[in-house]
């Protein structure tokens, strides 16, 4: 019989490893969403709000989903076992600004979160309720690598829509942090 793998069951036997596969992801999270900023930055205001034809319309109500799911919905459910009621394409900041430095602010979130999460932790599950009102209970560690998976998704659209506006496309991929860490370490 097959046994389930760390990230199947949950954690388990392989916590350690799923520790450090999803602070990875973390890492990458935060310096992705810093590079893809670099290029946001850059837009017009006329290119950042218009509709691109993305799910959320516009970069900027992407951006604004980001910060509603990741920071208002999934964020308070993991660190404080609660779960907030917000549309998912609420307009938590208007301000262009004031939204670049709250995603700025709370992507580092996350690696505290991994690192403070104890092993039965990982290994348990996370209880909430969906913002329809119906209760959930998944795997603690597979739930929290959707959220990055769920946030490289988006940055993918905003990434295709800046290219699509004639801009030059952001450099992202998660296999450049892993080699942009490695060089730091065998530098340092």
């Amino acid at each position: 019989m097959k046994q389930p793998s760390a990230i199947e069951d949950g954690g388990g036997t392989g916590t350690a490893a799923l520790r450090s596969y999803l602070a990875s992801l973390a890492r990458y999270h935060a310096w992705s969403t810093a590079k893809l900023y670099e290029h946001v930055d850059g837009l017009g205001d006329a290119d950042y709000r218009k509709d691109a034809g993305l799910f959320f319309k516009s970069v900027h109500g992407t951006l604004n989903h980001l910060l509603v799911a990741e920071h208002a919905l999934w964020f308070p459910r993991f660190a404080d076992g609660i779960s907030p009621k917000v549309a998912l394409d609420a307009e938590l900041e208007c301000d262009r600004a004031a939204l670049r430095d709250r995603l700025l602010a709370a992507v580092p979130r996350w690696q505290a979160l991994i690192a403070s999460s104890d092993d039965a932790r990982f290994a348990g599950t996370l209880d909430y309720t969906t913002t329809a009102g119906i209760a959930q209970s998944l795997p603690f560690a597979p739930t929290l690598g959707h959220v990055f998976n769920h946030a490289t998704h988006h940055r993918g659209q905003i990434t295709a829509a800046i290219t699509a506006m004639g801009y030059p496309c952001p450099e992202i991929d998660w296999v450049w942090k892993l080699q942009a860490e490695r060089r730091e370490r065998t530098t340092s």
